[in-house]
């Protein structure tokens, strides 16, 4: 059940108040607010990816709603790292006011202004790293080096006049990076015995037991696959893994095979990667996709999109036979990456897809193709133990996954009343080390649909869903705008319905009797007569065919 709305008191002064408004309960929208003497900071900005019960939906946006009025407030935003569920959403909040500076990591900082530069926004930036200490404004920022499933991830510690928070942004603990970036439990070590107030952390894999298997474990794996495989590779992965595009490129390459990128955002991602040097490309490895076809066909790769079964991007469009690729018998597809909650069945029908094409699909539940770039429960453990927070906030994941970090949390010895699991928009205000729950904002989803934002409704979705699962009928009808009686019609005609016009014969009379006695009662509104259809039509096809259309009257004066 949704938490009651209920207005946060005033702010006061030297008081820490902090607003998570994504990512509880949720996986993406990651964004939290931190305010104090009259000042916020912003801890990432991201987007996150409809479901199939939001059709026609791009992108939902965090509600800025309770900082609109604020932006000038605004010292920056932090990015902890590069994914689209941290950062996707930066370009529509620096529509608002397009100066506010974005703090982040190098490779993060590349990526997002590479984004945007499509929305032809010249961002006001700061790079940090690891180790790094900077003051803006009240807040009092030093970065911390995190291993996640992209380089450069950064956890932030917050110092106020109020206390102290540490954000860990996504994390694991992976003792054998690729890159050879370890989280750095030494700094998190020292922040624990300087105080932590306040712990907000990754709660992705917080239900899973044990610790999350290393990165490199999955590059034999590959180069297996790949070995065995007669003709085309076709390995899907998000666009911004540049830890798995690196296997791949490594397995390619032992096997005599070029390697092709295929997606806009993988070959502008992999681009400003291997610019910066976090991708190792080996020379004369890549090919342009459109010259890869005069390959032989055991002799090439290609990386691509489409891993959550997207309709647009590339693997959806090659299982529907609609990419100038067409996998067929031989060919093998590798699906490099997790299945994001609610992307189940559409992932599903792209595996069905490509395998009835004859293609050989590898997977995360077949082989060995994917790790998690989230602690797992033994991981989540050592940084309570590490930390030993006064009190803790779990962030970013459904909301099982809350409910079960916060149980580590307290297995840990942190007090069950300093545990806190809400939802997007509750608001925390921390003194002395004191957290305390003290309002709960009414936050929404804000959805992106082509080029409008903000102005699809959960309504009209509702509407969209009764469209495609139960059709549509409209009516038109003529009236006399005097007497109230039918001139013409009534007209019924209906789409998506999987009936013949001519089943609605027996509604028309029921109509006509329905709208004559609505006359002689005196009903001449329009409104009103459309109503009386719209009851009588939804009556009978329910009775008649268990179905709940939308119906559309239409009443017309003369």
């Amino acid at each position: 059940m949704p938490n009651a709305i209920i207005d946060p008191p005033v702010l006061e002064p030297g008081t820490l108040r902090v607003i998570p408004i994504g990512g509880l309960g949720e996986i993406g929208r990651n964004m939290t607010c931190f305010e104090i003497d009259g000042k916020i900071l912003i801890v990432d900005c991201g987007v996150l990816f409809p479901e199939e019960h939001q059709p026609g939906v791009d992108l939902i946006l965090p509600d800025f709603t309770s900082i609109k009025d604020r932006l000038d407030d605004i010292v920056g935003v932090v990015l902890t790292h590069g994914h689209e569920d941290h950062i996707g959403a930066v370009p529509y909040l620096l529509k608002l006011r397009k100066d506010i500076p974005l703090i982040g990591s190098g490779l993060t900082l590349a990526l997002i202004e590479a984004k945007l530069k499509e929305h032809r926004i010249v961002p006001y930036t700061l790079p940090v790293k690891e180790g790094q200490i900077e003051a803006l404004g009240p807040f009092d920022l030093e970065f911390v080096a995190v291993n996640h499933s992209i380089p450069d991830a950064l956890a932030v510690f917050i110092d106020t006049d109020a206390g102290t928070v540490l954000v860990t942004g996504d994390f694991k603990m992976d003792q054998l990076p690729l890159d050879g970036r370890l989280t750095d439990l030494r700094a998190f070590a020292r922040l624990g015995e300087e105080g932590v107030d306040l712990f907000l952390v990754d709660s992705t894999n917080a239900d899973v037991p044990g610790f999350t298997p290393l990165e490199r474990s999955i590059g034999p794996v590959l180069d297996q696959v790949i070995a065995k495989s007669e003709r085309r590779v076709i390995v899907a992965s998000f666009s911004s893994h540049v830890h798995r595009v690196q296997q791949v490129l490594d397995a390619a390459h032992a096997h005599g095979r070029r390697v092709a990128f295929l997606g806009r955002s993988m070959v502008r991602n992999m681009g400003i990667a291997a610019d910066l040097g976090y991708l190792n490309v080996p020379e004369g490895l890549l090919i342009d996709y459109k010259k890869a076809k005069d390959l032989p066909e055991d002799k090439i790769v290609y990386m691509s999109t489409g891993s959550q079964g997207e309709p647009m991007a590339v693997l959806s469009r090659m299982a529907n036979l609609d990419h100038a690729i067409e996998p067929g018998p031989g060919d093998t597809v590798i699906l490099a990456s997790s299945l994001i909650p609610g992307n189940e069945n559409a992932v599903y029908r792209v595996i069905d897809g490509l395998t009835k094409l004859g293609a050989t699909v590898v997977h995360k539940g077949n082989a060995k193709v994917h790790v998690s770039g989230h602690a797992a429960a033994g991981e989540l453990l050592y940084c309570y133990n590490i930390l030993q927070p006064k009190n803790v906030l779990p962030v970013h994941g459904e909301y099982r996954h809350l409910v079960a970090n916060q149980k580590l949390a307290i297995d840990s010895g942190v007090p069950a009343q300093n545990t806190f699991i809400g939802e997007d928009g509750i608001v925390i205000d921390l003194k002395d080390g004191v957290a305390k729950v003290v309002g709960q904002l009414d936050v929404g989803l804000v959805y992106v649909d082509g080029s409008t934002v903000g102005e699809i409704t959960d309504a009209d979705l509702k509407d969209r869903r009764i469209l495609a699962e139960e059709g549509f009928i409209s009516v038109i009808v003529v009236v006399d705008s005097k007497t109230g009686h039918i001139i013409s019609g009534p007209e019924v005609h209906a789409k998506g319905f999987a009936e013949d016009d001519k089943v609605f014969a027996d509604v028309k009379p029921k109509v006509a009797k329905a709208l004559a006695e609505a006359a002689e009662n005196g009903v001449r509104d329009t409104h009103a007569l459309s109503q009386v259809i719209r009851r009588t039509v939804g009556r009978w096809v329910n009775t008649s065919f268990r179905r709940r259309p939308m119906i559309v009257p239409l009443v017309i004066e003369a």
